[in-house]
């Protein structure tokens, strides 16, 4: 069930109309059923997959607690339970998204045909979930049994599968989600977080289906043709792809979090415009901020992270950002892309490296220079982003063979693309940059609109050109089918 589909236009209502119908201590029970549903509509079976990590890292959770309030000066024994809560969930992971890719692999370096004896679809979200489950664990585990476990299996499996962030994100910690998941029996219905929600719903639905729907339409007539047009169209069409993924991640993250505030829950915010960064660095404290974190306390930090040396340091960056783009897909285009990243970080780990040594301060950038350094991040970002969207390292490199070597091929005036269509797409992207500008400023654009400063008539004057602007300018797909969004792959 996509959030861009019929259903759950008619799913999020029924769900959230009861929720405020029944009884407060019913509340959560519903909400579990409903995200239940919500998962079982791609497919029920793998229903038994989140209910097994559910039950794994809930059992895991209370026996760390148990065990270090036994043996609170021997971490071996709740440190065993971790281990066991890892591989248990780790392994189903790597059973699901890598298995077939890992045999495929053994087949070329043995130079053998190997068939995988399983065929299955992967579980959408289950990156998600299994990451969410595993950060719970780590932090009861690191809480030295001042963490309380949560011994409510309903709260807990709700936790987990909450559907407004089920399938891709953000990756939610227990000290945020879990403790307003244990609240909601308090919360009465507040017209505020209802319509601050809904807001956020149709901001999220104006970037996936105004901007994201609308650019992919070039980018995949461009790029599954690409031998037919040359560097200026190729380049076009990377650029919108860059725009494309982030609008369809980000959309989706807005819509969930705007879903998830109808019910009185507030998720975390995912992205903090992330092509406005001035450096690498910048960009990755801006993008899918939950999973940065989360490798950064789960996996960066354990390694070490900057504690021992700049060696050691730029080894535990790569280290990261090589299990990041395996955490993206089974495929070495996906571990490519994360290479790449992993050396933009070291290269910029080594320049400030070398600025320290000689002494040189940050000083406050001029427009220009922030422009430049701008526009710099964003063209080296994109550059990784064609690993991203390829299927393989060689339709990669082939990508960037023709970029290099096609100036006067066909015309992208040759995309079954009218003019009227190129006006509304410039149009969303330059009404997104500005947003995006506004609240890089501090200004509060959707607190000012749902305030009275705003004025009851303007504010609904906004209200209805937004939605009518999604309605008649939004892409549905081909005869009005949704488009899945790109992150329910991972």
């Amino acid at each position: 069930m996509l959030f861009n589909s019929v259903q759950f236009l008619i799913f999020l209502p029924i769900v959230a109309i009861l929720y405020y119908l029944i009884p407060r201590r019913a509340r959560c029970v519903w909400l579990l059923v409903a995200s239940y549903y919500f998962y079982m509509c791609w497919n029920p079976k793998y229903a038994i997959l989140i209910a097994l990590s559910t039950v794994i890292t809930y059992v895991s959770g209370i026996g760390i607690e148990t065990l270090w309030k036994k043996h609170p000066d021997n971490s071996i024994y709740a440190k065993s339970v971790v281990a066991a809560s890892f591989a248990a969930n780790l392994g189903i992971l790597v059973f699901f998204k890598y298995f077939n890719w890992l045999l495929a692999i053994a087949g070329t370096a043995l130079h053998i045909s190997i068939e995988s004896p399983f065929s299955f679809v992967l579980p959408v979200g289950i990156s998600f979930y299994t990451f969410q489950a595993l950060g719970y664990t780590v932090d009861i585990y690191r809480g030295r049994g001042k963490v309380k476990a949560e011994r409510n299996l309903v709260l807990y499996a709700l936790f987990v599968s909450f559907f407004p962030q089920l399938v891709a994100g953000p990756i939610e910690r227990s000290g945020n989600l879990l403790t307003q998941i244990e609240q909601v029996k308090d919360k009465k219905m507040d017209y505020g977080e209802l319509r601050d929600g809904l807001c956020l719903m149709l901001y999220g639905f104006f970037l996936k289906l105004v901007i994201a729907d609308r650019a992919a339409i070039v980018v995949d007539y461009v790029l599954d043709g690409y031998t037919y047009f040359g560097f200026v169209e190729l380049s076009v069409a990377f650029i919108l792809f860059a725009i494309q993924i982030l609008c369809d991640f980000h959309g989706y993250t807005v819509i969930a979090r705007g879903a998830a505030q109808i019910f009185g829950i507030r998720l975390m915010d995912n992205f903090r415009q992330p092509y406005l960064a001035t450096s690498i660095r910048d960009f990755w404290r801006r993008w899918h901020i939950s999973l940065t974190s989360w490798f950064t306390d789960y996996l960066y930090i354990p390694l070490g992270g900057s504690r021992k040396g700049t060696v050691r340091k730029m080894l535990n960056t790569l280290i990261v950002f090589l299990v990041s783009g395996l955490w993206h897909g089974a495929g070495g285009h996906f571990v490519m892309w994360g290479i790449l990243h992993g050396i933009y970080q070291n290269l910029s780990i080594l320049l400030q490296s070398v600025k320290d040594r000689l002494g040189f301060k940050d000083k406050k950038m001029s427009f220009g220079i922030r422009l430049l350094k701008t526009v710099f991040t964003f063209l080296i970002v994109d550059v990784a982003w064609i690993f991203f969207r390829a299927e393989s390292i060689g339709l990669a490199l082939a990508y960037l063979r023709q970029m290099t070597t096609a100036y006067q091929k066909n015309s992208l005036l040759d995309v079954s693309f009218a003019w009227f269509d190129w006006l509304i797409l410039l149009v969303a992207i330059g009404i997104m940059f500005a947003v995006d500008i506004l609240h890089e400023k501090g200004y509060k654009i959707r607190q000012w609109i749902c305030s009275t400063d705003c004025g009851l008539g303007f504010r609904w004057i906004i209200y209805m050109t937004a939605f009518w602007s999604v309605l008649l300018f939004g892409v549905y797909g081909v005869a009005y089918d949704e488009s899945q969004f790109i992150y329910f792959q991972f």
